[in-house]
This record gives C-alpha cells, structure tokens and sequence, in this order.
C-alpha cells in the first residue's frame, strides 16, 4: 500500500488533502484511480488508512477509514555521523530512516576526509532529505526524520549535552560490559546521541571530550566496523532495546487486566 505525507492542517476528521509533488506522482507515475487504499501520514505521529475518492491536477482526496497503529520508537534517536566519501551518507541515511532515527546530524570530524562545502549545502540537503522522507515512505514511518546541516565536532558536541543518553561506539572501548550498562539506560521517551566516526575513525581527543560530557564510550565486538555499518547497528541495538520494552509492558498490561 502507498504512503503519503501531509500537512498537519490538510486532514479533517474524515477527509486528507494531499497537495504538493505527491498530487503528480499519484496522478502521472503510480496512475491511481479513485477507490485505492493507501497509508497517509500527518508527520506527527498519527497515521491513517484512506481510500482516495477524488483525484485533480491540483490536489487529491482521500476518505479516512481508520486510524493506524503509530510506527515510531519511543525515544528519539539522532545519529551524529562524521562525514564519510563519496555517496556513503545516502546509503546511512537511508537504512537510518528505516532503524528509526528521528534526525541525523552530518558532523565534520578530524578525520572526515571530505572537506564540507558551504556553497554546496542547500542542494545536498535538499538530496538528503529527499531521500529521508523516500525512505520514511518505504518503510512505514509516521514521521520523516530530519536531516541537518552539517555541524563541526564542537558544535556537535554542543547540540548532544541537552540530551538524556549519549552513546560512542569506539574501536578501542574495551569488552560488552559497559556496552550493556549504556543499553540499559535507555528507557521510554528519552533523547539519545549516536556519535560515529568517519573512515579512520574518531580521534581519541574527540571520543575523551564526548566522555567528559557525560557521554558513555562502547564497543560494538571485537570487529572493526566500517562507517556505514557501525551507526546502523547502534541504532538496530536501540530499536530492539526499546521494542522489547514496549512488548514487555504490554504483556504486564494484559496481565493485570
């Protein structure tokens, strides 16, 4: 079934108005007729089952059905990826997006080999998210997570102390241990920082300064993991973590029923 984003304002108690690109797509591409199921998303958590009933150059209308069951984790997770080669951060952020992250921060570390472009930022953030929202599309999201302008590792830093849990995966962390005191943290409705160096890695003044700030450095095993794999198994791990806890409490929830 296809998934569509809209404004909070564009859906009534009956009726969502999908206006903007999407109208074309719909009309020219996926050539949908009226009478089609599809999935229509308000970008703040509430998701609907509708059946498009009228489609126009301008706009398309779509009846609502039912409310969907939400998508979203229960924590915010945002992903401060050190700026790796080529089209590497497409990839990360798409499998990102589809992990449940619900921004991700481009970060200019000290071994980032790119050497970031103002003059090129609107047009490769405008990519960015595109890919965002295509990926939020595919894989059921309620949300289409934010991707940010690129920050320097100060800045970063910064942005990452308001938050309740910041985790550092790091190749010279030794042993699980303190890998499953920092899991443990993490609980329902906190902010968690993933801080991931670039190829080469974080230096080890970036990974100390993080400490100092409360941030908790962990291993991910004993394998040298590449840029684009390591943020996606932080977030796989914090995905499970928190849907683990929700089926837990709903398993005490029924059982006190």
């Amino acid at each position: 079934m296809y998934h569509f984003f809209v404004p909070e304002g564009n859906a009534s108690e009956e009726e969502i108005r999908i206006t903007g690109p999407d109208v074309n797509h719909i009309r020219n591409v996926l050539r949908m007729k009226p009478g089609e199921k599809v999935v229509i998303s308000d970008g703040q958590d509430r998701d609907w089952y509708c059946i498009i009933t009228e489609i126009t150059k301008d706009f398309v209308l779509a009846k609502i059905e039912q409310e969907a069951e939400a998508s979203e984790l229960p924590a915010e997770l945002i992903l401060y990826q050190g700026l790796p080669k080529s089209d590497k951060l497409e990839f990360i952020i798409q499998k990102a997006v589809e992990l449940g992250v619900c921004r991700i921060v481009p970060v200019q570390m000290k071994r980032s080999v790119v050497k970031w472009e103002e003059k090129k930022q609107q047009n490769k953030l405008s990519r960015w998210n595109a890919i965002s929202e295509s990926a939020a599309k595919q894989s059921g999201r309620s949300q289409v997570p934010e991707v940010s302008a690129v920050l320097s590792m100060e800045a970063a830093a910064k942005d990452a102390a308001e938050l309740d849990l910041v985790l550092v995966p790091y190749e010279n962390a030794k042993g699980m241990q303190a890998t499953r005191e920092a899991f443990g943290l993490l609980r329902s409705g906190m902010r968690v920082g993933i801080f991931i160096g670039p190829e080469g890695g974080l230096e080890p003044s970036e990974v100390e300064g993080l400490v100092q700030r409360g941030a908790h450095a962990i291993s991910l095993g004993r394998r040298i993991l590449r840029t684009e794999t390591a943020g996606l198994v932080a977030l796989a791990l914090c995905m499970y973590e928190l849907e683990q806890q929700e089926a837990d409490t709903r398993i005490v929830d029924r059982s006190e029923v």
